[in-house]
């Protein structure tokens, strides 16, 4: 049998975005509550996303994610508080997930990049029950896809 890197690669990614969501669920989290939602975007729904966010005018992230071989999204329900302990915390929580997450990329050689635009146009879309998302789009190709972006 012969399998071609393209399609492993692709694989590739995947698998390691599986374990950037475990790697977010299982990160620190401040006062034992559990608050982080993921989930991984690949073929179809990728391609959504990064048309809606061109629509938003994000044209370069949007191009970076269409390149991508997958997007990570996480994100976290801040849910009905008045205690402005509480909020920050969840909020350290995601920052905390979504470091825990791309250390696993890294470690695997996996080009990642966290943009802000892709968790805006997830909200918008609806893509993940969650008060504030963070987007991860990830890369296995021979040259790493956020360096040099198009302006």
């Amino acid at each position: 049998m012969i399998i071609d890197s393209k399609s492993s690669e692709t694989e590739a990614a995947l698998n390691v975005a599986k374990l950037m969501l475990i790697a977010a669920r299982t990160a620190p989290k401040a006062r034992g509550e559990d608050s982080i939602k993921t989930a991984i975007l690949t073929d179809e729904d990728k391609n959504r996303l990064g048309k809606v966010m061109d629509e938003l005018g994000r044209t370069r992230d949007a191009q970076n994610v269409l390149d991508a071989d997958a997007v990570v999204l996480i994100g976290v329900k801040l849910g009905q508080t008045d205690e402005w302990r509480s909020f920050r915390a969840k909020l350290i929580d995601l920052g905390i997930a979504i470091g825990s997450a791309v250390k696993i990329a890294s470690d695997l050689n996996v080009d990642n990049r966290v943009m802000h635009s892709v968790g805006l146009a997830a909200m918008k879309m609806g893509l993940l029950d969650a008060d504030e998302v963070q987007g991860i789009p990830l890369s296995v190709k021979g040259k790493n896809i956020f360096f040099d972006r198009k302006t």
